[in-house]
């Protein structure tokens, strides 16, 4: 009879699978330590586990089974207080929403997700999530809210680039037009 895979075990062949681009094998990896951690009751890293099979399955273009392992974990996350987890929940969602063509909820999945990230004054994943919700905003027709998260976007990085010192320029022109027109 064969040895006992421990989660600690699937844990890192996840990894190793994701690294080497075997996304679905990875996301099954991590599914399996999920279900392992939930059967020892450990909640919290059963969601974490969830969270990191969405993400192998929207790799793997799998954008349905990517949803399905992300739903309900932001609810794990914020019943332990951990808001920035709930945070990057929420953004998965969001871009499992968003690749299956459903802009509305992927919208309000990503605005979620940056909500609770300022109210964590998070400038590392904030400008992430913004441009997202701005691309879907873009997608659905609002290109001025679109422009304005694009803006707030930017205002959060602490080292922009070149690119993005010009589109910030870029998108402060108008504002800047219409504030002196009031």
């Amino acid at each position: 009879m064969g040895k006992a895979i421990t989660v600690g075990e699937l844990t890192e062949e996840a990894k190793k699978a994701y690294h080497q681009k075997d996304y679905l094998g990875a996301a099954k990896a991590y599914q399996a330590a999920s279900q392992s951690f939930s059967q020892s009751d450990d909640m919290l890293s059963a969601a974490e586990m969830s969270n990191n099979a969405s993400v192998a399955y929207l790799r793997a273009e799998k954008p349905e089974s990517a949803l399905q392992h992300a739903l309900q974990t932001d609810e794990v996350f914020a019943s332990a207080g951990d808001s920035r987890r709930q945070a990057i929940a929420f953004a998965n969602q969001g871009a499992a929403y968003e690749a299956m063509g459903k802009l509305e909820e992927a919208e309000h999945a990503y605005q979620s997700s940056a909500d609770l990230l300022k109210q964590l004054g998070d400038r590392e994943l904030r400008p992430a999530v913004l441009k997202s919700l701005s691309s879907v905003q873009l997608r659905s027709g609002h290109q001025m809210e679109a422009m304005a998260t694009m803006q707030a976007g930017l205002d959060q990085l602490e080292n922009p680039g070149l690119i993005q010192k010009i589109m910030n320029k870029i998108l402060k022109t108008p504002f800047d037009y219409f504030n002196r027109l009031s």
